[in-house]
């Protein structure tokens, strides 16, 4: 099969149920991912419960950090950072599976593939597939919508910089996926106008 075409039917046969137009792009790439034989579908499930979870932690975050409008401080950045630990911290008990799942996606969501990431400064292989899926498909949230400290980017700066971080702060196996299915997700993105979101 074609990636094209399996990316097509990852989005028509996924089953979503679109509350509202919106979907979070991390629950949005788990079929896709198991489509292209990266994930099976066990896993592919899995990754689609747990991961809008990610940033569960940030209940722990100030709000005036949350929603403040400019660049952190230093000291902001900092405090900001211990979501991935509060959120590792809250899920990392329970027996159940999704939710043991949502942990590490929750602590793990921030590593990079060089080692230059946090909480703990894994690398590679080190970071678990749903970490590493996530860090992808988070920075794209992040960088195709408007925050409050941000105006959306442009897609070509959005796909230059996934580029530029290839093998550096993203797996450069799920970037090579992500961008060569971007033209899907551009069409549902367009479709359902507030698609992606936090």
């Amino acid at each position: 099969m074609r990636p094209t075409t399996a990316c097509a039917r990852a989005w028509s046969s996924s089953g979503f149920v679109f509350s509202e137009n919106k979907i979070s792009a991390q629950t949005a790439v788990a079929p896709l991912l198991e489509i292209l034989s990266i994930l099976g579908p066990a896993d592919a499930e899995l990754l689609k419960m747990a991961s809008p979870m990610h940033d569960i932690g940030k209940v722990g975050i100030p709000d005036s950090i949350l929603t403040k409008p400019g660049k952190l401080t230093e000291e902001e950045f900092t405090l900001m950072k211990t979501h991935t630990e509060i959120g590792f911290n809250l899920l990392k008990s329970s027996q159940r599976k999704i939710i043991r799942a949502a942990s590490i996606i929750s602590h793990q969501h921030h590593e990079k593939w060089n080692g230059k990431g946090y909480p703990l400064g894994l690398k590679e292989e080190e970071i678990h597939i749903f970490g590493r899926i996530t860090a992808v498909t988070d920075v794209f949230d992040a960088l195709a919508s408007d925050r409050c400290y941000k105006k959306a980017w442009e897609l070509d700066r959005i796909i230059n910089l996934f580029k530029e971080e290839r093998g550096k702060q993203f797996d450069p196996h799920l970037i090579d996926v992500f961008l060569e299915c971007l033209d899907e997700m551009l069409i549902i993105k367009d479709t359902y106008t507030d698609l992606f979101c936090i």
